[in-house]
């Protein structure tokens, strides 16, 4: 008999079947049942919340030490999840699951004795986390396996599992228990280890040139560095109003000041704002500046570190885009574009920033678009941008000198003082990285600040004013989502797919 999850599948919570399940059992209360296991097996004086297994290799590590032709001569002690049973009479086959991957053992009761395999066979469910002892050998079917010498229960899983057929049936689920998805969604599980060698990567990337990692306030008193409405807290023993930082980037550009020339951050920005596949309220944002540099220097930058981790952790410098059907190439040529260009090519229209406001409203409308004739003349334009080019930019495009309005923390075109000299790369349809040329004369950032649609003056950061007033040298900085750059890189379909624990409307759940 063979029983177990399914690790490839859907998954869904707390439908198992176990060693002890045959189809009239299924509906019995499997937790009851697990917990007088539990309780049958402290009454022998074994705990096994209070055991301990010391692992020599993980998984593959394990597997790797395989000597081909040369059986039952290596010894590993490996631990993991129960996920497979294949019970043959006085010989059973078990697959455990760890943090690297899957291994099989080979359970002989002539092995570790008939008391023993007893407690394994009546005692053991899918969910249970063992460690063994044991040597290394080839199956028939040529699958390397830990012929076991001795287990320990390390912990019960009191729950049972998500069942092999049918998984996590409620998409949401998947969320609210990412823990169980990662146990049964091999696809999700790989996705966000992936994740986490991105970032890993990102890290070792930029020390290598060195830059320097800091951490800055989390707890701030002015939302600033971008434009977007914070979470609000307070400071009981300070009797202080906080925000939530919405951008990491004027703190890191105080370092500037103080002399650290290349720094960045990976953290966590928090905007109090709506929910989509791209965005979510928390999310995690690489920031980059590198002193004496400027935008273009930023373009060199990203592309090395695209190419890296395309090389490093990926294995191939092109990746399937599902929605478009397109192969991005990143080894490839990246296209540069200005934003006005992009813009006179859409509407057909080569004079398009000459025209009056009514007049942009209505080409915009003719277009499909629907306007809010509210709008500053910047936005309706910006409006185009965002519906009808950024989405069409599925391989790596540059789009350099954005309208000025859209951000105040840029340097202006010299030769173009409408616009500012940034970047926004755009790939698979969507904004990745923006980069500046870092705005560092401080009368002209004032003026940005207090010409910034929308933003009064009493929320400028003065300090971050008064920083670049002892000066700033000129810099290169660059954002980069972490979220939108794994769901580039991953294939994933949604933000929440490469988030370990998405923000989630509370359910009445939530709260026992």
């Amino acid at each position: 008999m063979e029983v177990s999850i399914c690790p490839t599948a859907p998954a869904v919570a707390n439908s198992s079947v176990s060693m002890s399940d045959t189809p009239a059992d299924i509906s019995h209360d499997q937790h009851a049942v697990r917990r007088q296991k539990l309780a049958d097996l402290r009454a022998t004086g074994f705990d096994p919340f209070r055991a301990s297994v010391s692992p020599t290799h993980f998984s593959q590590e394990a597997i790797a030490q395989y000597v081909d032709e040369q059986d039952n001569t290596v010894t590993v002690t490996v631990a993991g999840r129960l996920i497979t049973f294949r019970v043959q009479g006085g010989s059973s086959f078990v697959k455990i699951q760890d943090q690297q991957g899957i291994i099989q053992l080979y359970f002989r009761k002539d092995v570790i004795g008939e008391e023993r395999y007893l407690v394994f066979k009546k005692q053991l469910d899918l969910g249970d986390l063992i460690g063994v002892t044991g040597t290394l050998f080839k199956t028939k079917t040529g699958e390397i396996t830990v012929r076991v010498e001795s287990f320990t229960l390390v912990a019960k899983a009191l729950r049972p599992l998500p069942e092999k057929w049918h998984g996590l049936s409620d998409p949401e689920q998947v969320y609210r228990q990412r823990y169980l998805d990662l146990i049964v969604n091999q696809e999700s599980r790989q996705r966000l280890m992936t994740r986490s060698r991105i970032v890993s990567h990102i890290r070792r990337f930029l020390e290598d040139r060195k830059f320097l990692e800091v951490e800055t306030p989390v707890l701030q008193g002015v939302a600033g560095g971008a434009a977007a409405r914070p979470f609000q807290t307070h400071h009981n023993a300070l009797n202080t109003d906080f925000v939530l930082r919405i951008s990491l980037e004027l703190y890191l550009k105080r370092m500037l000041v103080g002399g650290y020339d290349r720094v960045f951050e990976i953290g966590r920005n928090f905007r109090n704002e709506g929910v989509s596949r791209r965005h979510n309220p928390e999310f995690t944002m690489l920031e980059v500046y590198q002193a004496y540099s400027d935008y273009r220097g930023m373009m060199t930058l990203v592309q090395d570190l695209f190419r890296s981790l395309c090389t490093d952790v990926l294995g191939t410098s092109q990746i399937n885009h599902a929605a478009s059907g397109e192969t991005i190439d990143f080894a490839a040529e990246w296209r540069e574009v200005k934003y006005k260009d992009l813009i006179r090519e859409k509407t057909g229209n080569p004079d398009w920033f000459s025209l009056s406001k009514a007049d942009k409203i209505a080409g915009a409308e003719a277009l499909g678009l629907k306007v809010d004739p509210a709008w500053e003349d910047y936005e309706v334009t910006n409006e185009i941008f965002g519906k009808l080019i950024e989405p069409k930019l599925i391989q790596p495009t540059f789009v350099t000198h954005l309208p000025k309005e859209l951000c105040p923390l840029a340097k202006l075109t010299l030769d173009d003082p409408s616009t500012i000299d940034v970047f926004e790369l755009i790939i698979g349809g969507m904004e990745i990285a923006p980069a500046y040329s870092e705005q560092n004369d401080p009368d002209v950032q004032r003026q940005m600040f207090e010409a910034q649609a929308g933003e009064e003056v009493q929320n400028i950061d003065q300090d971050f004013l008064l920083a670049l007033e002892h000066g700033m040298p000129p810099a290169g900085g660059m954002g980069i989502g972490i979220d939108r750059l794994c769901i580039l890189l991953t294939g994933a379909e949604s933000i929440r797919d490469v988030i370990l624990f998405p923000q989630l409307r509370t359910t009445a759940a939530d709260s026992k």
